[in-house]
């Protein structure tokens, strides 16, 4: 029997978040413009589910438990993957000048 030589495609896996959806836009168009300057095979970006964390709080101290306030945070997430990356991808990435504010997690799939 004949041994088959699969070959194995390496992927870049790149999960962002952000609180502010319009920074984590210009995040993941800036990842993309630099991974298809460099030729990259770019996937995505793909919106994942807005996580919403709510609070509720009392608004007095001590009675009126009828008046509350409410508050929420919202986390959005993008994933991209770049499919069969090359070092000048992989160093263009690392050297990125990304906006405070955005998490970047960067992962060899």
């Amino acid at each position: 029997m004949a041994k088959k030589e699969v070959e194995i495609a390496q992927k870049i896996r790149i999960k962002i978040k952000a609180y502010d959806h319009k920074l984590i836009d210009v995040c993941a168009r800036q990842i993309i413009e630099t991974a298809e300057r460099h030729n990259g095979n770019v996937i995505g970006p793909i919106p994942l589910p807005t996580e919403i964390k709510r609070y509720t709080v009392n608004r007095s101290t001590f009675v009126h438990k009828d008046s509350r306030e409410q508050f929420e945070m919202r986390i959005h997430r993008r994933l991209i993957d770049i499919t069969n990356p090359s070092q000048k991808i992989i160093e263009s990435l690392s050297g990125l000048n990304l906006p405070a504010g955005v998490d970047v997690e960067i992962k060899m799939v």
